[in-house]
């Protein structure tokens, strides 16, 4: 059974930092490129980062400089570690096996409000 689980998500201040992790098992995490992504309320699913399986990354123009994205194959585990958290980051953060979408987690919610 292929899962995904996102947590670390919550509630921050502008300007603020959270280490998001996705916990992958069921399939060979290591050979898959993954990506996050997300979706604020009332929008469409937004891109936001990718890391290849060699640990290249790159970024959406919106949260580059901000945003990490890394991976722990011994783990099975994604991150996203944000910082300087706007509230237009306001969203439910997925992640999922790139290229093929079709690994999904249930989300987690990350609000940036004052």
């Amino acid at each position: 059974e292929v899962q995904l689980v996102e947590s670390g998500g919550g509630l921050a201040q502008p300007g603020g930092s959270l280490r998001l992790s996705c916990a992958a098992s069921g399939f060979s995490f290591s050979t898959y490129p993954m990506s996050w992504v997300r979706q604020a309320p009332g929008k469409g699913l937004e891109w936001v980062a990718f890391i290849n399986t060699a640990g290249g990354t790159t970024y959406a123009d919106s949260v580059k400089g901000r945003f990490i994205i890394s991976r722990d194959n011994a783990k099975n585990t994604l991150y996203l570690q944000t910082s300087s958290l706007k509230p237009e980051d306001t969203a439910v953060y997925y992640c999922s096996n790139s290229g093929e979408w079709s690994y999904w987690g249930q989300g987690t919610q990350v609000i940036v409000s004052s």
